[in-house]
């Protein structure tokens, strides 16, 4: 009995919700390998941390002996995902599905065990329905629920065109659960109504209902607005294990905790001791360090994550980097920041001319690097920290 609820708050743990946790908690005494399925549009093959969430958690339920399920929407990828556009959403072409198609299984099986993962692409059977059944399955919807849509409701409302065909995306995407027999469907917060087409579609279909479970979207490193690309406030699972490590040494003390409890795989019991000892006087950023060891090994390797970690300490710790080191957020102009007047508003310098000055003199740097170029420009969503001379230090991010 202890042992199933430790199991269950494994399972929780880092859940926005769970509809229903009751019906979760029954699955669970079914004494079968549950069947939990994930659906991905292969439209952004290249993936970031805030991608990896779900995935940590698909790799969770895989630990537990349950089967996985990794569904690549070749066939809604065609219709293209209307979850949050204030537009029509191009569809993309069968080559482009393709090709990331590819990349995506080259990159989530660095976490997933690709032999416990039963990869399943929903061309399979959409491609084979008539457009008899298709209809049928249209009729198992009304205009006024797909309307309940939070971004359907507001085009509508603004009088922006919605097309017919993003109608089908939810109920396309509800209909693999049936095709699959899905017991459990995971996906962000924002795509809680297509979630939950799938649990009334499989009621209509005669099968019991899927356990609906949302996972946050993660905050990217400025911890405020979430992980993208576009933002520049991300960490690539890709990246390099210096650039990795940098990036993670960059989370403030309190977004952290968000990224242990989203990102790792130790216990919560593990964590719930790593805060005890932060609490009891322990350096925050030696916690930091394990947690950029465990993720950066997970993706490349153990020595290039313990490599990553002696560049980190050789460039800052022995620069003596401070422990109470200032952090703000400066509005960039546009086209760039000029490092003069970065350095000015950071409060490093008193003006332009200094920074100049210093910078001749070899005394700014940037992580650690030392800076020459007067005319350099540090772009939107740069998050470093600058340093002039030997006492004055802070961590800038570029809005």
């Amino acid at each position: 009995m202890q042992q199933d609820l430790e199991i269950l708050s494994e399972l929780e743990r880092g859940t926005a919700e769970i509809l229903l946790r009751t019906e979760l908690v029954e699955k669970l005494k079914l004494g079968r390998p549950l069947r939990v399925k994930v659906g991905f549009d292969p439209t952004a093959p290249d993936l970031h941390l805030g991608h990896t969430v779900i995935i940590n958690k698909m790799r969770q339920f895989q630990d537990f002996g349950h089967h996985i399920i990794f569904l690549i929407g070749d066939f809604t990828g065609r219709i293209g995902d209307p979850t949050g556009k204030s537009a029509t959403r191009p569809p993309l072409t069968e080559e482009q599905v393709v090709e990331n198609a590819k990349t995506y299984q080259s990159q989530v099986f660095k976490i997933l065990d690709p032999e416990k993962t039963e990869v399943a692409f929903n061309s399979t059977w959409m491609s084979k329905m008539s457009s008899s059944e298709m209809i049928q399955l249209a009729a198992k919807q009304t205009v006024a629920r797909m309307l309940e849509r939070d971004d359907f409701n507001k085009r509508y409302k603004a009088g922006q065109s919605i097309a017919i065909h993003e109608f089908l995306y939810p109920l396309v995407q509800g209909y693999d659960s049936v095709a699959l027999r899905s017991d459990i469907e995971m996906g962000g917060t924002d795509q809680t109504f297509n979630l939950l087409v799938g649990r009334e579609l499989q009621k209509h279909y005669g099968q019991p209902s899927q356990v609906v479970i949302t996972l946050p979207l993660l905050e990217g490193l400025d911890g405020v607005n979430k992980m993208s690309k576009s933002l520049g406030n991300y960490i690539g699972i890709t990246d390099s294990p210096t650039e990795m490590f940098g990036k993670i040494m960059s989370v403030s003390d309190e977004l952290m905790w968000r990224y242990y409890d989203l990102l790792s795989f130790k216990k919560i019991s593990d964590i719930q001791t790593l805060r005890k000892s932060v609490a009891e006087g322990e350096n925050p950023r030696n916690v930091k360090f394990l947690l950029a060891d465990e993720i950066i090994t997970r993706f490349h390797s153990k020595a290039a994550a313990q490599l990553a970690q002696d560049d980190f300490i050789a460039r800052f710790q022995k620069g003596a980097l401070p422990d109470d080191l200032p952090e703000m957020a400066l509005e960039s102009p546009a086209g760039g920041f000029p490092i003069g007047n970065l350095l000015k508003a950071a409060g490093l310098v008193e003006s332009t001319s200094e920074a100049f000055r210093m910078m001749g003199q070899g005394g700014v740097k940037m992580d650690g690097e030392k800076l020459e170029d007067r005319s350099l420009l540090i772009s939107k969503g740069t998050i470093a920290v600058f340093q002039v001379g030997k006492r004055k230090f802070a961590r800038v991010t570029v809005k």
